[in-house]
């Protein structure tokens, strides 16, 4: 059933990233009850929200309700637990730490992940959105995205990022396909991305809760809002389907409240 549960969600055109963690999360409860019923549902969504934050008791929850949904049970779906929203943005890259790590892969050969974390930072993609760029993108200086819903989304290349990516490639002799691979020639997995993060926020004295790749995505949010104050085109470029989803990037960095505080409270 899990098996013909993972084709189902494949068909449907869902990441491979969310599609491991629906089967991932069927397993799980499948290998700790032997019956799918309210009472285990409720008994494992207890478990979820002992152990886990409310936005990963969410996700798990998701993954349930779309299995019961594919397995004509929906009338077993569980609510969603309320997820307090902080009135501060955490874990975001500043941007004078962005363009020191930017310059410091450069100047140090690191050319590739000089790129990466450009790119990131300059389209707001998704680390899934950034595997999918190929040399044919950045000529053309864009690229179109199907979202949920048969919707399409366009990650725009900015000129700058276009013309310095497009002389990177030709030096490479790399003409066409996609732009970021591993030494094997395979696109560099998502997991190989972060770990390098790590490892270069580790090279570089930098805070590593901070440099992960969906770090940049906010960067790019924060530095596009500031320079550009329109919330609907930003949450357009985001890929949000609702605007409410992009009104978290008005709000300060803990960081950027504190500092705040520490000006101007001197009563």
């Amino acid at each position: 059933m899990v098996t013909k549960f993972q084709k189902f969600l494949e068909k449907n055109d869902l990441s491979a990233s969310t599609i491991r963690s629906y089967v991932w999360t069927v397993n799980h409860f499948i290998a700790q009850y032997e019956k799918i019923d309210k009472e285990n549902l409720l008994a494992y969504k207890g478990f979820l929200i002992e152990h886990f934050k409310p936005q990963t008791v969410n996700l798990r929850l998701q993954a349930l309700n779309k299995f019961l949904e594919f397995t004509n049970k929906e009338r077993l779906k569980l609510k969603f637990v309320k997820v307090q929203q902080k009135n501060f943005l955490e874990n975001v890259v500043s941007d004078a730490d962005y363009k020191f790590l930017k310059t410091k892969l450069k100047n140090d050969g690191y050319t590739e992940w000089y790129f990466v974390i450009w790119f990131l930072a300059a389209t707001g993609a998704r680390i899934s959105e950034l595997l999918q760029i190929k040399v044919e993108h950045i000529e053309v200086g864009y690229l179109d995205l199907y979202t949920k819903g048969g919707k399409i989304r366009r990650l725009y290349i900015p000129k700058k990022l276009r013309d310095e990516a497009t002389i990177w490639l030709k030096n490479k002799e790399i003409s066409s396909g996609y732009i970021f691979k591993n030494r094997f020639g395979d696109r560099i997995s998502a997991r190989g991305i972060a770990q390098q993060l790590k490892y270069f926020a580790e090279k570089y004295g930098l805070n590593k809760k901070v440099i992960y790749p969906h770090s940049f995505r906010h960067r790019f949010a924060k530095n596009f809002l500031e320079k550009f104050n329109d919330i609907s085109l930003l949450a357009d470029l985001m890929g949000h389907e609702s605007i409410e989803t992009t009104r978290i990037y008005l709000r300060r960095t803990a960081s950027e409240q504190q500092s705040i505080v520490d000006k101007i409270v001197t009563w």
